[in-house]
C-alpha cells in the first residue's frame, strides 16, 4: 500500500504506546485514524494530542474491548461510517500479563490469551470481510513481540505464549494474501516506552482477580517506578514509522531491536543444535 492518504486506519489500543505511536506515523501519511481504546482517559489525552499536531479532524476515538465481538463490529461500523472504507487495519491491544506458569490460574490464561491473541483474531475476522470487499490496496499489521524470537524470559510464559501464536497466524494469513491487494505485517518490538506495565488496571472483573503469584507482579509493577528509558528503550513513534515503512513496503516483519540479533541467534541455534542430535546416522 503506497499511499495512505485519506485512507482509514483502525488502530486497536490505539490511544497510547506503540497504537499512538503507529497513528501519528499515518497521520503523517494523510491517514484518517479510529483510535479503539478500552481506557478513557488515554482516548481523551489522544484526541487532545490529535488536535495539537493538526490532525484532529481525521481522528475518531472509540471505546473498545477487543474480547468483545459485538462492541469491535460496531466499532468498525463507527470508523466506516465516518471516513469510508477500511484500509489499513492494525491489531495491536495487548497486556503484559507476567507471573510464572507453574501458577497461573484457568482465569489468568484466559485473559491474557483473549486479549493478545484473541484481540488480533476478533479483528481478522470481522475487519478482513472488509478489506477484502473494498478490493482496494490495504494493509493489516499484527502486533506481536520479540518474546517469540529470544530465550525463554521468567515470568513472561503466557505472554510470550499468546504472541508467539500472533507471529504464526500473521505469517500464514501472509501466505493466503499474497496474489491480493492486501499486505500483511507482524510487529515484534522488544522495550519501548509505553504504559504496558499498568496492565492490571484493565483486567476485567469477569477474569477474576489475579492469582497470588501473578497478583504480587502486578502490584509491583503499579507500585514501583517504570523502567527508565536507556539506549534500548525506543520511542513509540519511532517504531510506528518503521510500521508504515513495512507496510508500504509490504515487508513482513518489522524489528525494531537490532541489538537483540546475538541472544535471537542463542536460541536458534539451540533449536538447531537439537535438530542435528536428531539426525538419522
Amino acid at each position: 500500500m503506497q499511499d495512505f492518504k485519506g485512507a482509514l486506519a483502525f488502530i486497536t489500543g490505539g490511544a497510547s504506546g506503540i497504537g499512538l505511536g503507529i497513528a501519528r506515523a499515518l497521520a503523517a501519511q494523510g491517514a484518517c485514524l479510529a483510535l479503539a481504546d478500552l481506557r478513557e482517559d488515554h482516548l481523551a489525552e489522544a484526541v487532545e494530542l490529535a488536535a495539537r499536531e493538526g490532525w484532529g479532524d481525521r481522528c475518531l476515538p472509540l471505546k473498545l474491548d477487543v474480547t468483545d465481538r459485538t462492541g469491535f463490529a460496531a466499532a468498525l461500523d463507527a470508523a466506516e461510517a465516518r471516513f469510508g472504507a477500511l484500509r489499513v487495519l492494525v491489531n495491536n491491544a495487548g497486556v503484559g500479563i507476567n507471573g510464572p506458569i507453574v501458577e497461573a490460574s484457568f482465569a489468568d490464561w484466559d485473559w491474557g490469551v483473549d486479549v493478545n491473541l484473541g484481540g488480533v483474531i476478533n479483528g481478522l475476522v470481522l475487519g478482513l470481510p472488509r478489506l477484502r470487499a473494498h478490493d482496494l490496496p490495504a494493509a493489516i499489521l499484527n502486533t506481536a513481540s520479540l518474546a517469540p524470537f529470544i530465550p525463554a524470559r521468567p515470568l513472561r510464559g503466557i505472554y510470550a505464549a499468546a504472541k508467539a501464536a500472533v507471529v504464526l497466524a500473521t505469517e500464514h494469513l501472509a501466505l493466503d494474501l499474497a496474489e491480493t491487494p492486501i499486505g500483511v505485517s507482524v510487529l515484534c518490538p522488544g522495550p519501548v516506552t509505553t504504559n504496558i506495565h499498568q496492565a492490571a488496571l484493565l483486567r476485567p472483573a469477569t477474569y477474576g482477580e489475579a492469582s497470588a503469584a501473578f497478583l504480587e507482579v502486578e502490584n509491583e509493577a503499579l507500585t514501583g517506578e517504570p523502567p527508565a528509558p536507556g539506549p534500548m528503550w525506543r520511542d513509540p513513534l519511532a517504531v510506528g514509522e518503521l510500521c508504515v515503512g513495512a507496510m508500504r513496503e509490504r515487508r513482513l516483519y518489522v524489528f525494531p531491536h537490532p541489538e537483540f540479533l546475538p541472544i535471537t541467534q542463542k536460541r536458534h541455534a539451540a533449536i538447531e543444535a537439537a535438530l542435528v542430535l536428531s539426525t538419522p546416522g
